[in-house]
């Protein structure tokens, strides 16, 4: 397959490409590590007029420790994020996340943001900024404005940034004190998840009460899905095999999953019940 024709252009500035796309609007597509766009455009589901490649832009490949959070450019490939000592003791729910992306060659091309942007029901970034409330920094011709991520996915392959606008940075919060883990469940190793989950918990020392929880889930819906009914499930309680099952039920009624060739709605209305009490499991362990 082959894709439809377009114009290409390869700024250098972040004002080149915002010139850009105020002249061209959703005529225009953005190129980051084109694992998702490329593909796209050789089966022609996306016909843009001008492709708008993003690798050779200043100043978005960096990463940022400030205030309590670690900045992750929209250019930063996943591998190096992986990689990243910084990240790894910072907020190592984005670590453990990209371990479960597709495969090593994907992670040294694509992009934090490309996926974010990009916004896949299945994918396990846009779960993770969920999970941990982070903010998006989304900027055009007109200016910049910050998206916390309750606001930013609309909807399967759907989010708050305009035809005109870019995403720049994804600020996630540092998880100090806090346990954390990513599982999800794919037919084969590197393929899209049927189900996944991100689990963050802080549990008091004695007790073992869990003053605060965090969960949000991938492949159950259009978007990534908050599951703040669980999380109340286990807050103020012990992890115990109790209050795992009720969270897993809590869960399992959130989400409204959709049926296709790989599983029922049913089928991972289970698995994500299953699954959140495996994560909750591995949090709570001393």
């Amino acid at each position: 397959m082959k894709p439809p024709p377009f114009k290409y252009a390869r700024p250098g500035e972040l004002d080149e490409v915002l010139a850009l796309l105020s002249e061209h609007g959703d005529e225009a597509k953005l190129l980051a590590g084109g694992q998702s766009l490329i593909p796209l455009l050789n089966f022609r589901l996306a016909r843009p007029s001008v492709l708008v490649d993003l690798n050779s832009v200043s100043g978005l490949d960096g990463m940022t420790s400030r205030n309590g959070t670690i900045g992750l450019g929209a250019m930063v490939r996943q591998r190096a994020a992986e990689r990243s000592p910084d990240v790894g003791s910072s907020c190592p729910l984005i670590v453990q996340a990209l371990r479960h992306v597709a495969h090593l060659q994907i992670r040294n091309r694509g992009t934090v943001g490309g996926s974010i942007a990009h916004a896949d029901p299945a994918a396990e970034l846009p779960a993770v900024a969920l999970a941990l409330d982070a903010e998006m920094v989304v900027r055009s011709a007109a200016g910049e404005r910050v998206v916390p991520a309750s606001e930013f996915f609309q909807g399967p392959f759907t989010t708050a940034v305009g035809p005109e606008e870019v995403l720049v940075e994804v600020r996630f919060p540092k998880l100090a004190g806090a346990r954390s883990t990513f599982l999800e469940l794919a037919r084969r190793s590197g393929d899209f998840a049927l189900a996944g989950v991100a689990a963050v918990a802080r549990v008091e020392e004695g007790s073992g009460a869990v003053t605060e929880a965090r969960l949000a889930a991938i492949g159950v819906g259009g978007e990534p899905v908050r599951l703040a009914e669980a999380e109340a499930a286990v807050t103020g309680k012990p992890l115990t095999a109790e209050s795992r099952r009720d969270a897993a039920a809590a869960a399992s009624a959130r989400v409204t999953p959709f049926t296709d060739v790989h599983a029922d709605a049913e089928y991972r209305k289970e698995l994500i019940g299953v699954l959140v009490s495996r994560a909750l499991e591995e949090v709570g362990a001393p």
